[in-house]
């Protein structure tokens, strides 16, 4: 009989005087859990206290606590079953019901006390793929896959699985392996984004970091760590199945810990792995629980028990939902495409963003302006408003780079128009741009097709840049912003008569094609140089592009859509409002797109890849009209968007429980290669409030993208809208970040060059510390500047993790002589806890209005020693707009290295001569134990002279030295004792 093990006594002429018994029992390649295990002797069942273990990774079972004497014989039975987390939804859709679950040939079991568990699940660990001739390499393996008909059953109503799948693995170097599964009959969609992979494999054998193993039947891979043979992807479940609209396959995880998939808003920083499912698809929708956003972004970062991370790209660009269980485990279900994993090992988290980003590409190097503080609303009634925002912030003295003008600088919203009341803004723009600042404007999508005299649209459709329906040459009409012409619009009328009465016809430019980034380019240059007046061109600096999900308020089309399957196919992912299928705020999935080599594609294949389509196209425009690196910021993303932009978290809202969320929005956007991000300081839905604004200020001066916006309507917001002691607390705060740009843009340059992280979780730098995989209230910039901002109403204090380090107080300098552990630190407001870490020096530069004029200023450094008297650290420095300053080598690297008594100052690359002769005029020396009377400066090993003069601090521990002047771009030794 199955599942009985029979221990029959054949002899018994010999009783042992130890009276052993049997107490464990192992039994191999279990394919399913033992629920029970019952003990029998001659059919009594007996009494057994043991207990069962079961690994479902190795299919092993382990029954311990057993006493059955030796020389007597039993049987012992167990029952197979599934325990709560092992259960895989079977019938993830809509409507799901006992009846429809039976059908599929699952179990339905409603179980109240557990929130999310599925009712309608897998009864066996089978699939309905089996592999056959598999073919291991040096460099991969191939296998195909084959469909096992005896489970048509459960396929009735949906597509039938496709029988003719192949499985590549692609060993590409040895921390990287690409897995794919792909339909070899018949050609499928592929997500054209480029990855950057070696032309053939460049692994060894002896040097990779993973094993991999296909399981047969059921089909399944697994990817083992080699040098600890944890499994950190096992996808041999019942779950996996590959038809036309819908492709599943789950994976075991390896720890509870994973971070990533966006966009959509989180609590936490690592995912919820209790039972939640997460839909990306990207749409205009202001973050919110359980809300797909405006980015698309397949990507995860998992840890393993033991601290070692490893990260995983799906490359896919359909629709699609992911399921967290507790497990732990995954499942993946998307809409189209085919299955094309990418999975990088690490072995450190920080490890895994360069692995990553050298996959998909760095992040782009933002001008030096882009980190100084941005001004933004929408509602601005007129560029008066504007000009007195930009001299009232000037005579506060707070530092402010960037004035930005929303969608209320244009003529009814139409994009390349300019408003009869902002007449005045190329002369305003030109002013503050003599006066060291930048201007940035917005552009949508979308353009109106209702107007007699608009050179953008008709260029457009004599270009044929714009999505149309299949087999046609009919535009797809849908609703956004521009206004019809000769409407006077009722403001006080509901939203959805609005759109009706007001709203122009527009279309939707296709910008993979040749002919639209043609297009594109020439109306933002007229914006630039307008060839018909002069006078109304807008000098931009930069580009703000919205909308570009791309968004519409209507649903699908003007008059619908035609194409119900595509529209509501078989599986709708769990996407917010999902019985409203895949149209809800967007253009018809029907709409035929062109790729660059000429070939079809729906929208319903390239739907989340619109607002990656848009960036570049964008930038290029950008930099061949301003001859600068300028920056765009771009609202929906996917994997590589970073290549070319910055990002913004979207619509959020003035309310407390935003900064947090903020920060978590900004920690996971590097794992996504988005190093210049932030939230909408002060939030942008409804009114700011005081005490909220000051905090957030507080926080938002340590964004990468440091932009407080706000929407129309709600108050203003900005630093001086509210009174003396807000402007101060403003001035101070950002009075910091100016003085720290230097190190800022140093990792810019950082995650640029080599993939690394800007604003970077504390597990980034302490994983073997399990207390930092759970923090995200706090944050780092690089490995050295510890970030805790008070995120509570009414809250003077906050409770801050510090890792194990040696810390010090960055506002005192001093050593804070505690460590590893949390403690309430006091944070009146006002008033924002920093925190250098030993080990690190940091380069600074006295603040000013804007960087146009801190750029011309004194440098100094601060040098942290550690408990060991090091410390080290790097400043680049270029003229801070020129276009690719790093690839042609017209930059400065220096290198600082303190070693007790000694600092080392070290040009690494010398492409680069300020013109304003910068000095480094101090420098600050904590954690100097003992007395120190003199500083030599030397070099070449010759000691010069040096009008400097020397302090010592001696409770604080702090070496002073100021009134240096060593120049920047030549290497010294200073050297005291």
């Amino acid at each position: 009989p199955q599942n009985v093990l029979q221990m029959n006594v054949t002899n018994n002429n010999y009783a042992d005087p130890n009276h052993l018994m049997f107490e464990e029992i192992k039994i191999l390649g279990l394919l399913q859990e033992p629920v029970s295990v019952t003990v029998l002797q001659n059919n009594a069942v007996q009494n057994s206290s043991h207990n069962i273990t079961y690994n479902p990774v190795n299919k092993v079972a382990l029954i311990q606590g057993l006493q059955l004497k030796l020389g007597k014989s039993y049987s012992l039975a167990w029952t197979l079953g599934i325990s709560v987390n092992e259960k895989y939804d079977c019938h993830p859709g809509l409507n799901a019901s006992k009846e429809n679950c039976e059908q599929l040939g699952c179990v339905w079991t409603e179980d109240t006390s557990n929130v999310g568990v599925p009712y309608c699940y897998y009864n066996s660990s089978d699939n309905v793929y089996s592999v056959v001739d598999v073919k291991y390499t040096s460099s991969g393996v191939m296998a195909n896959l084959t469909f096992n008909k005896s489970n048509l059953k459960a396929y009735e109503k949906s597509p039938l699985p496709i029988s003719t799948l192949c499985l590549e693995v692609k060993y590409h170097n040895n921390h990287m392996l690409q897995f794919k599964i792909y339909d070899y009959a018949n050609e499928r969609y592929e997500v054209p984004v480029p990855l950057n992979l070696p032309k053939s494999p460049e692994s060894t054998v002896e040097n990779r970091l993973y094993d991999v193993t296909v399981q047969n039947k059921p089909f399944g891979i697994q990817v083992r760590r080699r040098s600890t043979g944890t499994v950190i992807w096992d996808s041999q479940l019942p779950t996996f199945t590959f038809s036309d609209m819908f492709i599943q396959i789950s994976t075991r995880l390896a720890s509870q810990y994973l971070y990533g998939f966006g966009e959509s808003e989180h609590t936490m920083f690592r995912r919820d792995m209790n039972w939640h499912t997460w839909g990306m698809f990207t749409r205009d929708q202001p973050p919110g629980y359980k809300l797909n956003s405006y980015g698309f972004q397949p990507f995860y970062m998992g840890l393993e028990e033991d601290g070692n991370a490893h990260g995983v790209l799906l490359l896919n660009s359909n629709a699609m939902d992911v399921t967290f269980q507790p497990t732990p485990a995954l499942t993946y279900r998307t809409t189209g495409g085919i299955l094309d994993f990418y999975m990088v090992l690490g072995p450190t988290p920080e490890l895994v963003v360069q692995e990553y980003t050298a996959l998909v590409g760095r992040p782009v190097m933002p001008p030096y302006w882009a980190l100084g503080f941005q001004l933004c609303r929408y509602g601005y009634e007129n560029d008066t408003e504007i000009a007195k925002l930009v001299e009232d912030m000037k005579a506060a003295r707070i530092p402010y780079d960037v004035q930005y003008a929303d969608i209320d600088y244009m003529e009814r919203q139409l994009d390349f128009t300019l408003n009869p009341r902002f007449a005045g803004l190329p002369a305003l723009i030109k002013k503050i741009q003599e006066e060291g600042m930048r201007f940035i404007l917005i552009l949508d999508p979308a353009i109106s097709g209702n107007e007699t005299d608009y050179p953008a649209f008709t260029r457009g459709l004599e270009k044929d840049v714009f999505i149309k329906w299949p087999n046609s040459d009919d535009i797809i009409y849908a609703k956004v912003w521009p206004d019809l012409p000769n409407v006077e619009v009722n403001n006080t009328l509901d939203w959805e008569t609005q759109v009706k009465l007001y709203r122009a016809y527009v279309a939707f430019p296709d910008f993979f094609r040749n002919s639209t980034t043609e297009w594109w380019t020439r109306e933002i240059t007229e914006v630039y140089t307008n060839p018909h007046n002069a006078s109304r061109s807008l000098k931009f600096d930069g580009l703000w592009i919205d909308m570009n999900e791309p968004a519409s308020f209507v649903n699908g089309a003007i008059g619908g859509c035609r194409n119900q399957q595509l529209n509501f196919p078989p599986y709708v992912p769990q996407l917010g409002s999902r019985s409203e299928g895949l149209i809800f705020k967007t253009i018809c999935m029907e709409g035929e797109q062109y790729l660059p080599d000429g070939s079809p594609v729906s929208h319903y294949n390239v739907h989340n890849l619109y607002g990656w389509s848009q960036t570049k196209p964008t930038l290029d425009a950008l930099r061949s009209i301003t001859k600068e690196r300028g920056i765009v910021v771009t609202r929906s993303t996917y994997p590589s968007s970073g290549k070319w932009s910055g990002h913004w978290l979207g619509d959020n809202t003035a309310a407390w429980n935003q900064l947090d969320k903020s920060i978590i929005g900004t920690l996971t956007q590097p794992i996504t290669n988005l190093s210049h991000t932030g939230a909408d300081i002060c939030g942008f839905f409804e009114d700011s409030e005081y005490e909220l604004c000051t905090r957030w200020m507080e926080l938002g001066a340590f964004y990468p993208y440091s932009r407080n916006h706000n929407g129309k309507g709600a108050k203003r917001q900005d630093p001086v809208a509210w009174n003396s002691t807000f402007e101060e607390n403003s001035r101070k705060v950002l009075n910091i970040r100016y003085s720290l740009l230097p190190y800022l843009y140093t990792l810019m340059y950082e995650a640029n060059a080599h993939g690394s992280t800007v604003v970077r979780p504390l597990l980034h730098e302490f994983v073997e510390d399990k207390t930092t995989w759970e923090i995200y209230r706090q944050f780092l910039w690089g490995p050295a500047l510890l970030i805790s901002p008070v995120l509570e109403q009414g809250a003077v204090a906050v409770n801050a993790y510090l890792p194990n380090a040696r810390w010090y107080d960055y506002h005192t300098d001093e050593h804070i002589g505690f460590r590893g552990q949390f403690r309430n630190l006091s944070s009146p407001l006002g008033y924002i806890n920093l925190h250098i870490r030993g080990g690190y020096i940091l380069t600074q530069q006295s603040p000013a209005n804007t960087t146009f004029y801190s750029r011309k200023n004194p440098l100094a450094l601060t040098v942290a020693l550690n408990d060991s008297q090091l410390a080290e650290g790097h400043l680049y420095w270029d003229d801070g707009v020129r276009i690719d300053a790093y690839e042609d080598g017209v930059y400065l690297l220096t290198s600082f290295i303190a070693h007790r008594n000694v600092l080392e100052i070290k040009v690494l690359h010398r492409g680069y001569t300020d013109p304003n002769n910068l000095k480094f005029t101090e420098i600050k020396v904590l954690g100097v134990t003992s007395s120190i009377r003199e500083v030599t400066v030397s070099q070449n090993g010759e000691a010069i002279q040096s009008p400097h003069v020397v302090s010592y601090d001696s409770p604080k521990q702090v070496l002073g030295i100021t009134h240096l002047e060593l120049e920047l771009g030549k290497d010294y030794t200073l050297q005291w004792s």
